[in-house]
Protein backbone atom coordinates (compact mmCIF):
# COMPACT_ATOMS: atom_id res chain seq x y z
CA UNK A 1 0.00 0.00 0.00
CA UNK A 2 1.24 3.38 -0.67
CA UNK A 3 1.88 6.01 1.98
CA UNK A 4 2.54 8.98 0.26
CA UNK A 5 3.00 12.22 2.56
CA UNK A 6 0.70 14.89 1.55
CA UNK A 7 1.28 18.46 1.94
CA UNK A 8 -0.72 20.10 4.87
CA UNK A 9 1.03 23.19 6.59
CA UNK A 10 1.28 23.24 10.38
CA UNK A 11 -0.65 26.06 12.95
CA UNK A 12 1.20 29.11 11.29
CA UNK A 13 3.91 28.75 8.26
CA UNK A 14 3.58 32.10 7.29
CA UNK A 15 4.76 33.34 10.91
CA UNK A 16 7.27 30.64 11.17
CA UNK A 17 8.99 31.72 7.70
CA UNK A 18 9.41 35.06 8.68
CA UNK A 19 10.74 33.93 11.77
CA UNK A 20 13.31 32.08 10.09
CA UNK A 21 14.06 34.74 7.57
CA UNK A 22 14.87 37.38 10.73
CA UNK A 23 17.29 34.84 12.31
CA UNK A 24 18.80 34.39 8.80
CA UNK A 25 19.47 38.04 8.80
CA UNK A 26 20.86 38.09 12.62
CA UNK A 27 23.50 34.88 11.80
CA UNK A 28 24.60 35.97 8.53
CA UNK A 29 23.52 32.26 7.06
CA UNK A 30 22.29 33.16 3.55
CA UNK A 31 19.62 30.71 2.86
CA UNK A 32 17.73 27.79 4.92
CA UNK A 33 15.20 24.85 3.38
CA UNK A 34 12.53 23.75 6.26
CA UNK A 35 10.56 20.65 6.28
CA UNK A 36 8.10 19.48 8.23
CA UNK A 37 6.52 15.93 8.63
CA UNK A 38 3.94 15.78 11.00
CA UNK A 39 0.96 13.02 10.98
CA UNK A 40 2.36 11.75 7.67
CA UNK A 41 1.60 15.50 6.30
CA UNK A 42 4.45 17.29 5.13
CA UNK A 43 5.32 21.13 5.21
CA UNK A 44 7.66 23.01 2.69
CA UNK A 45 9.24 26.19 2.54
CA UNK A 46 12.92 28.00 1.81
CA UNK A 47 14.21 31.33 2.64
CA UNK A 48 17.06 33.73 1.31
CA UNK A 49 19.31 33.17 -1.45
CA UNK A 50 21.41 30.28 -2.83
CA UNK A 51 24.41 32.15 -3.37
CA UNK A 52 25.82 35.35 -2.54
CA UNK A 53 27.29 36.30 -5.64
CA UNK A 54 24.54 35.40 -8.11
CA UNK A 55 21.55 36.54 -5.75
CA UNK A 56 19.53 33.38 -7.30
CA UNK A 57 16.27 32.77 -4.53
CA UNK A 58 16.05 29.50 -2.65
CA UNK A 59 13.18 27.14 -3.42
CA UNK A 60 11.65 23.61 -1.50
CA UNK A 61 13.75 21.78 -5.02
CA UNK A 62 17.30 23.57 -3.49
CA UNK A 63 20.06 20.78 -3.31
CA UNK A 64 22.34 21.50 0.25
CA UNK A 65 25.59 19.06 1.14
CA UNK A 66 24.18 16.85 4.35
CA UNK A 67 27.61 15.97 5.58
CA UNK A 68 27.17 13.04 8.29
CA UNK A 69 23.48 12.69 7.77
CA UNK A 70 25.36 10.25 5.16
CA UNK A 71 26.15 7.98 8.32
CA UNK A 72 22.49 7.40 8.86
CA UNK A 73 22.07 6.10 4.75
CA UNK A 74 25.19 3.79 4.89
CA UNK A 75 23.59 2.08 8.20
CA UNK A 76 20.15 1.81 6.42
CA UNK A 77 22.05 -0.17 3.28
CA UNK A 78 24.02 -2.13 5.66
CA UNK A 79 21.19 -3.01 7.84
CA UNK A 80 19.69 -4.45 4.65
CA UNK A 81 22.21 -7.03 4.19
CA UNK A 82 21.67 -8.13 7.84
CA UNK A 83 18.42 -8.47 6.35
CA UNK A 84 19.39 -10.66 3.52
CA UNK A 85 21.85 -12.52 5.92
CA UNK A 86 24.93 -11.76 4.05
CA UNK A 87 26.35 -9.97 7.44
CA UNK A 88 26.01 -10.07 10.95
CA UNK A 89 26.10 -7.45 13.54
CA UNK A 90 28.90 -9.18 15.89
CA UNK A 91 30.78 -10.68 13.35
CA UNK A 92 34.50 -9.74 13.40
CA UNK A 93 34.93 -7.51 10.20
CA UNK A 94 37.46 -9.91 9.24
CA UNK A 95 34.61 -12.53 8.53
CA UNK A 96 34.05 -10.18 5.06
CA UNK A 97 37.68 -8.34 5.15
CA UNK A 98 40.41 -11.77 5.53
CA UNK A 99 43.26 -9.16 5.15
CA UNK A 100 41.71 -6.48 7.73
CA UNK A 101 44.36 -4.97 10.03
CA UNK A 102 45.59 -2.29 12.22
CA UNK A 103 48.19 -1.89 15.05
CA UNK A 104 46.16 -3.40 18.36
CA UNK A 105 45.76 -7.09 17.35
CA UNK A 106 42.65 -7.75 19.66
CA UNK A 107 40.85 -4.94 17.26
CA UNK A 108 42.40 -6.23 14.39
CA UNK A 109 40.63 -9.61 15.47
CA UNK A 110 37.52 -8.50 17.43
CA UNK A 111 35.53 -5.05 15.76
CA UNK A 112 32.70 -5.41 14.51
CA UNK A 113 29.64 -3.51 12.26
CA UNK A 114 28.16 -2.79 15.66
CA UNK A 115 31.47 -1.00 17.11
CA UNK A 116 31.93 0.71 13.50
CA UNK A 117 28.14 1.50 13.52
CA UNK A 118 27.86 2.56 17.22
CA UNK A 119 31.90 4.85 16.96
CA UNK A 120 33.56 2.02 19.50
CA UNK A 121 36.27 0.64 17.37
CA UNK A 122 38.51 3.41 19.10
CA UNK A 123 40.90 3.49 16.04
CA UNK A 124 42.79 6.58 14.98
CA UNK A 125 41.38 7.88 11.80
CA UNK A 126 44.91 7.28 10.40
CA UNK A 127 44.20 6.57 6.38
CA UNK A 128 46.55 8.62 5.09
CA UNK A 129 45.30 9.78 1.59
CA UNK A 130 42.99 6.92 -0.54
CA UNK A 131 42.65 9.03 -3.24
CA UNK A 132 39.40 9.94 -5.13
CA UNK A 133 38.94 6.75 -7.38
CA UNK A 134 36.49 4.27 -7.04
CA UNK A 135 38.94 1.78 -5.21
CA UNK A 136 38.95 4.80 -2.09
CA UNK A 137 37.74 2.66 0.30
CA UNK A 138 39.47 -0.25 -0.03
CA UNK A 139 42.33 1.76 -0.07
CA UNK A 140 41.71 3.50 3.36
CA UNK A 141 41.39 -0.25 4.80
CA UNK A 142 44.94 -1.30 3.69
CA UNK A 143 46.26 2.02 4.82
CA UNK A 144 45.21 1.45 8.38
CA UNK A 145 47.15 -1.71 9.41
CA UNK A 146 50.03 0.32 11.48
CA UNK A 147 46.74 2.69 12.77
CA UNK A 148 47.12 3.07 16.71
CA UNK A 149 43.95 2.59 19.01
CA UNK A 150 42.79 6.08 20.17
CA UNK A 151 41.06 3.81 23.61
CA UNK A 152 40.51 -0.25 23.47
CA UNK A 153 38.04 -1.79 21.43
CA UNK A 154 34.32 -0.93 23.29
CA UNK A 155 35.78 1.05 25.41
CA UNK A 156 33.74 4.06 24.87
CA UNK A 157 32.17 6.22 22.82
CA UNK A 158 34.69 8.14 20.42
CA UNK A 159 33.58 10.02 16.82
CA UNK A 160 34.90 8.61 13.54
CA UNK A 161 34.42 11.34 11.29
CA UNK A 162 34.97 9.14 8.18
CA UNK A 163 36.66 6.20 8.76
CA UNK A 164 34.40 3.69 10.55
CA UNK A 165 31.91 4.36 8.17
CA UNK A 166 34.26 3.76 5.34
CA UNK A 167 34.67 0.54 6.31
CA UNK A 168 31.52 -0.55 6.74
CA UNK A 169 31.52 0.84 2.89
CA UNK A 170 34.08 -1.49 2.09
CA UNK A 171 32.05 -4.29 3.41
CA UNK A 172 29.36 -3.77 1.49
CA UNK A 173 31.93 -3.32 -1.46
CA UNK A 174 32.71 -7.04 -1.16
CA UNK A 175 29.85 -8.19 -1.11
CA UNK A 176 27.86 -6.80 -3.50
CA UNK A 177 30.46 -6.48 -6.29
CA UNK A 178 30.00 -2.84 -6.55
CA UNK A 179 31.16 0.71 -5.18
CA UNK A 180 29.67 2.32 -2.06
CA UNK A 181 28.05 4.91 -4.02
CA UNK A 182 26.28 2.62 -6.73
CA UNK A 183 25.15 0.36 -3.68
CA UNK A 184 23.32 3.29 -1.71
CA UNK A 185 21.52 4.61 -5.13
CA UNK A 186 20.72 0.94 -6.09
CA UNK A 187 19.03 0.07 -2.55
CA UNK A 188 17.95 3.07 -1.24
CA UNK A 189 17.74 6.35 -3.57
CA UNK A 190 15.72 4.09 -6.41
CA UNK A 191 13.84 2.34 -4.71
CA UNK A 192 12.42 5.31 -2.32
CA UNK A 193 11.88 7.38 -5.60
CA UNK A 194 14.68 10.05 -4.69
CA UNK A 195 15.28 11.66 -7.66
CA UNK A 196 17.20 14.52 -5.92
CA UNK A 197 19.44 12.65 -3.64
CA UNK A 198 22.61 11.59 -4.72
CA UNK A 199 26.19 10.80 -3.11
CA UNK A 200 28.67 11.61 -6.18
CA UNK A 201 28.86 15.40 -7.31
CA UNK A 202 28.83 15.23 -10.49
CA UNK A 203 25.55 14.06 -10.38
CA UNK A 204 24.34 17.15 -8.46
CA UNK A 205 21.86 19.71 -10.32
CA UNK A 206 24.43 22.75 -10.22
CA UNK A 207 21.30 24.76 -11.51
CA UNK A 208 19.72 23.73 -8.08
CA UNK A 209 22.75 23.38 -5.65
CA UNK A 210 23.08 25.67 -2.63
CA UNK A 211 26.32 27.19 -2.17
CA UNK A 212 28.01 26.63 0.84
CA UNK A 213 29.40 30.15 2.73
CA UNK A 214 31.15 31.04 5.85
CA UNK A 215 31.36 33.52 8.13
CA UNK A 216 34.35 35.71 9.37
CA UNK A 217 32.26 38.27 10.62
CA UNK A 218 29.12 39.57 10.78
CA UNK A 219 30.17 42.88 9.15
CA UNK A 220 31.79 41.41 6.05
CA UNK A 221 28.95 38.70 5.51
CA UNK A 222 28.72 35.31 4.54
CA UNK A 223 31.73 34.41 1.32
CA UNK A 224 31.35 32.01 -0.46
CA UNK A 225 33.32 28.95 1.05
CA UNK A 226 36.64 27.98 -0.20
CA UNK A 227 35.93 24.28 -0.10
CA UNK A 228 33.31 22.85 -2.71
CA UNK A 229 32.99 19.26 -2.03
CA UNK A 230 34.24 17.30 0.89
CA UNK A 231 37.16 14.69 -0.23
CA UNK A 232 35.79 11.17 -1.16
CA UNK A 233 36.94 9.46 1.77
CA UNK A 234 34.50 11.19 3.62
CA UNK A 235 31.49 9.74 1.41
CA UNK A 236 30.08 7.17 3.95
CA UNK A 237 30.37 9.41 6.52
CA UNK A 238 29.54 12.66 4.54
CA UNK A 239 28.81 12.67 0.89
CA UNK A 240 24.91 13.10 0.71
CA UNK A 241 23.36 15.57 -1.23
CA UNK A 242 19.57 16.04 -0.46
CA UNK A 243 16.73 18.53 -0.65
CA UNK A 244 14.28 18.87 2.39
CA UNK A 245 11.37 16.87 1.11
CA UNK A 246 13.95 13.74 0.37
CA UNK A 247 15.24 14.24 3.56
CA UNK A 248 11.95 13.41 5.62
CA UNK A 249 12.01 10.36 2.89
CA UNK A 250 14.76 9.25 5.90
CA UNK A 251 12.71 10.12 8.57
CA UNK A 252 9.46 8.54 7.17
CA UNK A 253 11.27 5.25 7.16
CA UNK A 254 12.16 5.89 10.87
CA UNK A 255 8.40 6.73 12.10
CA UNK A 256 7.02 3.99 10.02
CA UNK A 257 9.51 0.46 11.04
CA UNK A 258 11.69 1.25 7.03
CA UNK A 259 8.98 1.99 4.70
CA UNK A 260 9.49 4.42 2.32
CA UNK A 261 7.00 7.82 1.21
CA UNK A 262 6.40 5.45 -2.23
CA UNK A 263 5.24 2.65 0.19
CA UNK A 264 8.20 0.65 -0.86
CA UNK A 265 9.55 -1.89 2.15
CA UNK A 266 13.87 -0.73 2.30
CA UNK A 267 14.31 -2.14 5.24
CA UNK A 268 12.94 -4.70 7.99
CA UNK A 269 10.59 -3.03 11.01
CA UNK A 270 13.29 -5.16 13.01
CA UNK A 271 16.40 -3.82 11.43
CA UNK A 272 14.29 -0.23 12.18
CA UNK A 273 14.45 -1.11 15.68
CA UNK A 274 17.84 -2.27 16.24
CA UNK A 275 18.84 0.92 14.61
CA UNK A 276 16.97 3.10 17.35
CA UNK A 277 17.65 0.32 20.68
CA UNK A 278 20.83 -0.64 20.26
CA UNK A 279 22.97 2.38 22.31
CA UNK A 280 26.19 3.12 23.81
CA UNK A 281 26.64 6.04 26.03
CA UNK A 282 28.35 9.42 24.82
CA UNK A 283 30.85 10.86 27.12
CA UNK A 284 29.41 14.37 26.59
CA UNK A 285 25.55 14.02 26.48
CA UNK A 286 25.98 18.02 25.39
CA UNK A 287 28.44 17.62 22.78
CA UNK A 288 26.13 14.66 20.54
CA UNK A 289 23.04 13.71 22.73
CA UNK A 290 23.58 10.75 25.76
CA UNK A 291 23.43 8.09 23.47
CA UNK A 292 24.44 7.09 19.71
CA UNK A 293 22.61 3.97 18.11
CA UNK A 294 23.23 2.53 15.03
CA UNK A 295 24.07 5.75 12.61
CA UNK A 296 21.66 7.63 14.90
CA UNK A 297 22.71 10.12 17.95
CA UNK A 298 20.14 9.81 20.43
CA UNK A 299 18.02 12.43 22.80
CA UNK A 300 16.11 13.19 25.63
CA UNK A 301 14.17 15.64 25.20
CA UNK A 302 12.50 15.89 28.92
CA UNK A 303 11.21 12.51 28.65
CA UNK A 304 10.47 11.66 24.87
CA UNK A 305 13.23 9.71 22.69
CA UNK A 306 14.34 11.70 19.94
CA UNK A 307 16.61 11.03 17.27
CA UNK A 308 19.14 12.88 15.53
CA UNK A 309 20.95 12.81 12.06
CA UNK A 310 23.04 15.35 11.84
CA UNK A 311 25.82 16.93 9.48
CA UNK A 312 27.50 19.99 8.28
CA UNK A 313 30.18 20.35 5.05
CA UNK A 314 32.59 23.21 5.03
CA UNK A 315 29.61 26.00 4.73
CA UNK A 316 26.69 23.80 4.72
CA UNK A 317 24.46 22.32 7.44
CA UNK A 318 22.12 19.76 7.87
CA UNK A 319 19.57 19.26 10.88
CA UNK A 320 17.01 16.33 11.17
CA UNK A 321 15.25 15.57 14.49
CA UNK A 322 12.60 12.75 14.33
CA UNK A 323 10.48 12.17 17.31
CA UNK A 324 8.44 8.70 17.19
CA UNK A 325 5.91 8.97 20.03
CA UNK A 326 4.77 12.80 18.71
CA UNK A 327 4.67 11.05 15.09
CA UNK A 328 6.99 14.06 13.82
CA UNK A 329 10.01 14.99 11.99
CA UNK A 330 11.77 18.60 11.23
CA UNK A 331 14.24 19.32 9.39
CA UNK A 332 16.58 22.48 8.39
CA UNK A 333 19.05 22.81 5.72
CA UNK A 334 21.16 25.66 5.52
CA UNK A 335 23.99 27.41 3.54
CA UNK A 336 26.05 28.68 6.12
CA UNK A 337 26.98 28.53 9.70
CA UNK A 338 26.47 26.77 12.02
CA UNK A 339 24.51 28.08 14.10
CA UNK A 340 23.16 25.77 16.57
CA UNK A 341 21.53 28.95 18.30
CA UNK A 342 19.01 29.35 14.95
CA UNK A 343 18.43 25.52 14.55
CA UNK A 344 16.96 25.96 18.05
CA UNK A 345 15.05 29.23 18.05
CA UNK A 346 13.29 27.40 14.81
CA UNK A 347 12.71 24.46 16.04
CA UNK A 348 10.82 25.45 19.00
CA UNK A 349 8.86 27.60 17.14
CA UNK A 350 7.63 24.42 15.03
CA UNK A 351 7.41 22.57 18.11
CA UNK A 352 5.78 25.06 19.68
CA UNK A 353 3.23 25.23 17.04
CA UNK A 354 2.69 21.53 16.97
CA UNK A 355 2.48 21.26 20.76
CA UNK A 356 4.92 19.12 21.07
CA UNK A 357 7.80 19.17 23.29
CA UNK A 358 11.17 21.34 22.41
CA UNK A 359 13.88 21.49 22.80
CA UNK A 360 16.14 21.45 26.62
CA UNK A 361 18.21 23.96 27.25
CA UNK A 362 21.95 23.79 27.98
CA UNK A 363 23.05 23.49 31.86
CA UNK A 364 23.02 26.37 33.80
CA UNK A 365 26.87 26.97 35.84
CA UNK A 366 26.93 26.78 39.34
CA UNK A 367 29.01 29.28 40.28
CA UNK A 368 28.71 28.27 44.28
CA UNK A 369 31.47 25.24 43.26
CA UNK A 370 33.72 25.32 45.12
CA UNK A 371 36.77 23.77 42.92
CA UNK A 372 40.37 22.45 43.19
CA UNK A 373 41.42 24.25 39.72
CA UNK A 374 44.69 23.32 40.02
CA UNK A 375 43.44 19.82 39.27
CA UNK A 376 42.22 20.82 35.74
CA UNK A 377 45.44 22.56 34.55
CA UNK A 378 47.63 21.21 32.24
CA UNK A 379 47.62 20.45 28.64
CA UNK A 380 45.52 17.99 27.18
CA UNK A 381 45.50 16.70 23.46
CA UNK A 382 45.12 14.12 20.90
CA UNK A 383 46.61 13.50 17.43
CA UNK A 384 46.21 17.13 15.31
CA UNK A 385 44.94 18.72 18.11
CA UNK A 386 46.14 20.75 21.68
CA UNK A 387 44.58 22.49 24.64
CA UNK A 388 45.70 24.53 27.47
CA UNK A 389 44.09 24.76 30.55
CA UNK A 390 44.94 27.29 33.38
CA UNK A 391 43.82 29.69 36.14
CA UNK A 392 43.72 33.40 36.98
CA UNK A 393 42.45 33.61 40.52
CA UNK A 394 39.64 31.49 40.72
CA UNK A 395 38.41 31.46 37.23
CA UNK A 396 39.35 28.72 34.71
CA UNK A 397 40.26 29.37 31.16
CA UNK A 398 40.87 27.09 28.23
CA UNK A 399 43.38 28.27 25.23
CA UNK A 400 43.69 26.18 22.18
CA UNK A 401 45.47 26.77 18.86
CA UNK A 402 43.62 27.42 15.51
CA UNK A 403 46.00 25.33 12.56
CA UNK A 404 47.25 28.58 10.46
CA UNK A 405 46.16 28.64 7.27
CA UNK A 406 42.41 28.50 9.28
CA UNK A 407 42.88 31.36 11.38
CA UNK A 408 44.23 33.16 8.60
CA UNK A 409 41.38 32.96 6.34
CA UNK A 410 38.66 33.56 8.77
CA UNK A 411 40.48 36.73 9.84
CA UNK A 412 41.14 35.48 13.67
CA UNK A 413 43.96 34.95 16.16
CA UNK A 414 46.01 31.95 16.35
CA UNK A 415 45.42 31.30 20.03
CA UNK A 416 42.00 31.43 21.38
CA UNK A 417 41.11 31.61 25.00
CA UNK A 418 37.53 30.47 26.78
CA UNK A 419 36.45 31.00 30.39
CA UNK A 420 35.30 27.91 31.66
CA UNK A 421 31.87 28.13 34.03
CA UNK A 422 31.72 25.00 35.89
CA UNK A 423 28.61 22.93 35.61
CA UNK A 424 29.88 20.26 38.16
CA UNK A 425 33.25 19.23 38.72
CA UNK A 426 33.96 17.34 35.05
CA UNK A 427 31.24 19.67 33.32
CA UNK A 428 31.94 23.17 32.28
CA UNK A 429 30.25 25.97 29.87
CA UNK A 430 32.12 27.73 27.86
CA UNK A 431 31.03 31.71 26.69
CA UNK A 432 31.64 32.49 23.43
CA UNK A 433 34.97 34.20 22.13
CA UNK A 434 33.26 36.01 18.96
CA UNK A 435 29.64 37.02 18.22
CA UNK A 436 29.42 34.25 15.41
CA UNK A 437 29.92 31.50 18.32
CA UNK A 438 27.10 29.83 20.41
CA UNK A 439 28.14 28.85 24.19
CA UNK A 440 29.33 25.70 24.25
CA UNK A 441 29.96 22.73 26.82
CA UNK A 442 33.36 21.36 27.48
CA UNK A 443 33.75 18.19 29.42
CA UNK A 444 37.05 17.20 31.46
CA UNK A 445 38.15 14.15 33.30
CA UNK A 446 40.03 16.12 35.39
CA UNK A 447 43.56 14.28 34.21
CA UNK A 448 45.62 16.08 31.37
CA UNK A 449 46.21 12.26 30.39
CA UNK A 450 42.54 13.18 28.46
CA UNK A 451 41.02 15.82 26.67
CA UNK A 452 37.79 17.41 27.25
CA UNK A 453 35.12 17.47 24.41
CA UNK A 454 34.68 21.32 22.96
CA UNK A 455 32.53 20.52 19.88
CA UNK A 456 29.71 22.91 19.52
CA UNK A 457 26.32 21.19 20.73
CA UNK A 458 25.11 20.09 17.69
CA UNK A 459 22.43 17.60 18.75
CA UNK A 460 19.78 16.85 21.08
Amino acid sequence: MTTTMTTSPPADVSRIKARVTELLTESGIPNAAIGILHHGQLTEFACGITDVETGEPATPSTVYQCGSMTKTWTALAFLQHVDEGTVDLDAPARAYLPDFTVADPVTSADVTPRHLLNHTNGIEEDYGDPGEDDDVYERMVANIADAPQVFPLGHTHGYSVALGYAILARIMEVIDGECWDDIVRHRLFDPMGLTSTSTRREHVDETRAATGHVIRSLEEGPIVTPVDYLPRAFGPSGAVTSTAREVLALAHLLLTGGTAPNGQRIVSAGSVREMMRSRVPVPDPYLLGPEWALGLIVGDWHGETVYAPDGSTIGQNARLRVLPDSDIAITMLTNGGPRDSVYRAVFNEILSDLNAVTIPDLPASNPALNLDLARYEGCYGRPGTRYEVWAEGRTLFLTFDLERMQAEFLHRLSRITYELLPVSETRFLMPPADPLEDTRHSRSTTSPAALPDTSTRTAA
